[in-house]
């Protein structure tokens, strides 16, 4: 019986270490995309004659908070001893039902919905950050 604890510890830190190294692969690449929509919130500031643009510099912010995030979460995954805190998720899930609110506006009906979306999570968020359920 000791040998399969040993094995499965074993285990259990090599699919660690995979994990980790597959979320340092994911942040570079996340860091790259981030520098990319730099350059493009950049062209679309110095671009800034069309109508268009607005909604394209709004579109921009939004994505680079969302690659912000991403980065953010892979950074407290390290440092609150390997695990992922629920909050980081329901703010990722705000802000692209946000972008997707900018971006697509049409119908109304949708755009409610979105909205009540939107309040669920922030619910969400409120019980999570609650004395009852806080972990950290």
């Amino acid at each position: 019986m000791n040998a399969k604890t040993t094995t499965g510890r074993h285990i259990a830190t090599v699919l660690q270490w995979v994990l980790n190294l597959g979320l340092l692969m994911l942040a570079v690449i996340l860091v790259i995309f981030l520098s990319k929509e730099t350059i493009h919130l950049a062209n679309v500031l110095l671009n800034s004659g069309e109508q268009a643009s607005s909604y394209l510099l709004i579109d921009g912010i939004v994505i680079y908070f969302l690659y912000f995030e991403f980065i953010a979460l892979i950074v407290k995954y390290f440092q609150s001893g390997y695990h992922f805190p629920l909050r980081y998720f329901v703010y990722i899930g705000i802000t692209a039902i946000i972008r997707l609110i900018i971006v697509d506006h049409k119908n109304p009906f949708d755009t409610l919905c979105y909205s009540v979306a939107i309040f669920m999570l922030v619910v969400t968020l409120w019980l999570a950050n609650s004395n009852r359920l806080k972990r950290e």
